[in-house]
This record gives structure tokens, C-alpha cells and sequence, in this order.
């Protein structure tokens, strides 16, 4: 049997810039004349986009990992290296951005909507860039950077005004069929839903996008059976629709099947204890005793209707529509979310073994040049390391002249003098 898919792990990674290039200009005489290296292309961003063409988180399922375009490398003659291209992902409405440990990061439920989730790497710069008064033909180029590698857990919560709640086999989809152009595969067996589906109902020129939630079972906010991932996609809709199954064919009565269904709603979420419902007994074209006395003790409204004939349904959709009218009018719209992260710390220092590691994009950047070996790139990264306050922090940490330090895969000694006389 096929399992329902609405919480997926995406492994995003933007694309690696390109490398910058270190090239001088040939002349006749001058076999080094003025730099003239290009710098290196961005690599693309993996961008999250809204489509409402899109119903299912299915295909990130099947393919998790994702990367976009990288940039291309520099040339001589100051040719730029071309930027990575982006990777658009389309998502449905509704969709919830967590990052891996569950934060929140956004909720995306307009149509068009788009979110940057993995940037690509910076492109490196050309040795004509780092040509200075004091530095006239430096002979090294930036590398480019590797771009970003987020873990992103991408949860799809349905957008409805109306939730069919009930019991396997009780008659939501064909419901949902009967009233929409909404066509739900339906067969006559429990879990016969394993993907909710919307319809749009039109009923004298009032128009409610109506939600089948696959079948639910007791236990289900605990995780039981597949309830507890398909009780998320109430949480949006403005009205909560029980639909109860009268036959023989099911073990509890109705009475059973509503307090189950109720008791499973509020655990999950206590906010849906407050949210418009409607009771509804489906499938009275079927012979015998519906078994209503217990509706009216409680004092509740009991729409009786079949789904198959259509008996009753009308009178059920306007008072659907009355209600979601109503909590339109009370709370609007849910709007999109974006987290705007405040930076991190620019750097960190662990000693581990007998290393300082230190890890951070501003120590990468410091550092990120093609050949270390050349003087001139050597004392531009001690003026680095000292104006990013990497040198004064790893003296703070008890740094010792010849420790090693390492950051990504470069290991150097550290000597505090050395950057010290590379201060203005």
C-alpha cells in the first residue's frame, strides 16, 4: 500500500562560486604587465516557490537531495566567470519550512511566494581586484566558496475552509466527489484516502474549498495508525466537519465515532476545540435506525444527509458556508511567515586535539586565496585574520605562539608577532 506523504526531508546545497583568476596582461618587453584576472561566477541559490498547481510534497519524497548551478572559474583578460543558475522548487500552498532541529522558519501559503533556503558560494575575486598603491601586480586570486547546505524538514498543511473529519470508509470522499469536480480515487476499504483532496464547492453563488482528511482512528493524535500526520491539515481549516458512518459496517456507533473523533482533534491541537463544527450523519439511504436520540440529548445539530443520493446535502453546504463566512469575518487570513534569522557569530574557536579549529564563513573567507605560498597572499590573510579579531580572539582563548590552527583544510602556525606587524 502506498504511504501518505505531507513531512519530507529536503538536503538542500546552493552551488560553489567559481574561482577567481590570477593573469596579467602580456606585452611585448613585459612579460608580466597589469593584472587582469577576472573574478569568479556566484553559484546559484535553491529557492522554495509557491505553486498552486502543486498538491503533494511527493516528488522531494522520492528525490530528497537537490543542488543548484555552480559558477564558472574566472579568465585573463578580465572575463568574469558566468553566475551558477538558481533551482526553483515548487511547493503547495501551505507548506511549513523547519530547518533540522524543528525551528520554524516559514510558512508559506501564497501563491508565488518565494524563499531563498540554500545560498550559493561567493564568487572568488581576480587578481586585478587586489591591486592596491602598495600592491601593484599581485600574482594570487580568491577560490570560490562552496555555498550553502541546509537540512530543511518541509511539513504541507492543506488550505480549506471546510475538514471532512471521520472514521475510514464513512463516506468523505464520495462526499467530496458528489459536491465538486474534485475526482478522489475511492475503494471500499479502510485507508481508502491516503492523500487528502480538495474540492471547491459552488452552491448558490457561494463558493468554500472543502477538504477530505483521510480516515482517522482512535490513538491517532499519539501517532496510531496514519492519523497523526493527516491531523495536521485541520489545523487551517475555518470550520471542522464530523461525519459519522451509520452502518453495520463500522464497530462503534455514531455517538462513539463523534466523541473519538473530538477526543483525537482536541489532543492534537486544543485550539481545535474552539474551531465552528458541524455534525453530520452520513449515509441515510441505507436501511434501519440511524441511531439520532443521542444527538438531541447533547442539544446538537445533526445534518443527516447521503452522500450518494444527495439527500440533506444542500442544507449541509450552507451552513458550512455560513460558518466559514463567519470565521472569515472573525480571523483573517493566516498569513505567510518568514524568519528573519539574525546573523551568527562571525566566527568560533574549539580546541580539539592539539589544534585551534576555528569554523565560521568570515575565517573561511579570510583565508580563501589560491596560493598561500606567495608572499604577498600570505601577509594579506595575517591582515585579515587581524582585522576580523580571529588573532586577538585566539590569544584570548590561550592560543600560544606555535599552537596549530586550523581553519577548513589549512593548518597553519600561530604567530601573534607576524600579524601583529601587519597591523596599519
Amino acid at each position: 500500500m502506498a504511504s501518505f506523504v505531507d513531512s519530507v526531508r529536503l538536503f538542500a546545497r546552493g552551488g560553489a562560486g567559481g574561482a577567481g583568476a590570477a593573469s596579467f596582461q602580456k606585452r611585448k618587453g613585459k612579460p608580466r604587465g597589469r593584472p587582469n584576472g577576472g573574478n569568479g561566477g556566484r553559484g546559484g541559490n535553491v529557492i522554495l516557490a509557491t505553486d498552486p498547481g502543486i498538491s503533494t510534497l511527493l516528488r522531494y519524497d522520492r528525490k530528497p537531495h537537490w543542488k543548484a548551478g555552480d559558477g564558472e572559474h574566472a579568465e585573463g583578460d578580465l572575463r568574469h566567470g558566468r553566475n551558477g543558475d538558481d533551482l526553483e522548487l515548487t511547493v503547495p500552498l501551505g507548506t511549513v519550512v523547519r530547518d533540522e532541529d524543528g525551528l520554524l522558519i516559514a510558512d508559506l501559503v501564497e501563491p508565488g511566494q518565494r524563499l531563498i533556503v540554500a545560498e550559493g558560494g561567493r564568487g572568488g575575486r581576480g587578481n586585478a581586484s587586489f591591486v592596491t598603491p602598495d600592491r601593484r601586480a599581485p600574482s594570487f586570486a580568491e577560490q570560490g566558496e562552496y555555498g550553502d547546505d541546509p537540512t530543511l524538514i518541509l511539513e504541507l498543511q492543506l488550505l480549506a475552509d471546510g475538514a471532512l473529519i471521520g472514521y475510514p470508509n464513512s463516506g468523505k470522499s464520495t462526499l467530496v466527489a458528489s459536491v465538486s469536480a474534485a475526482k478522489p480515487k475511492i475503494a471500499d476499504y479502510p485507508f481508502t484516502t491516503l492523500r487528502p483532496h480538495l474540492g471547491v464547492v459552488a452552491i448558490d453563488g457561494r463558493e468554500f474549498v472543502l477538504a477530505d482528511i483521510p480516515g482517522l482512528v482512535e490513538g491517532a493524535a499519539e501517532g496510531k495508525g496514519l492519523g497523526h500526520e493527516f491531523l495536521r491539515h485541520t489545523e487551517r481549516a475555518r470550520v471542522l466537519v464530523v461525519l459519522l458512518d451509520p452502518s453495520d459496517l463500522q464497530l462503534d456507533s455514531p455517538e462513539r465515532q463523534y466523541d473519538v473523533l473530538v477526543h483525537e482533534l482536541e489532543s492534537h491541537s486544543p485550539d481545535l476545540a474552539e474551531r465552528p463544527r458541524v455534525v453530520v450523519l452520513n449515509k441515510i439511504d441505507l436501511p434501519g435506525d440511524h441511531g439520532t436520540a443521542w444527538a438531541v440529548e447533547r442539544g446538537l445539530e445533526l445534518f443527516e444527509i447521503s452522500g450518494v443520493t444527495g439527500e440533506g446535502v444542500p442544507e449541509l453546504l450552507h451552513r458550512i458556508a455560513d460558518l466559514t463566512e463567519e470565521a472569515e469575518r472573525e480571523a483573517p487570513d493566516r498569513e505567510s511567515f518568514v524568519l528573519h534569522r539574525p546573523l551568527g557569530a562571525a566566527f568560533t574557536i574549539e580546541r580539539k586535539g592539539n589544534e585551534w579549529v576555528v569554523a565560521g564563513r568570515v575565517a573561511e573567507r579570510a583565508v580563501n586565496l589560491d596560493d598561500l605560498t606567495n608572499p604577498d597572499a600570505a601577509d594579506l590573510v595575517a591582515k585579515r585574520l587581524l582585522g576580523t579579531g580571529i588573532d586577538g580572539a585566539l590569544r584570548e582563548v590561550g592560543a600560544e605562539p606555535g599552537d596549530d590552527v586550523r581553519i577548513g583544510a589549512l593548518v597553519f602556525t600561530y604567530d601573534p608577532d607576524a600579524a601583529e606587524d601587519q597591523a596599519p
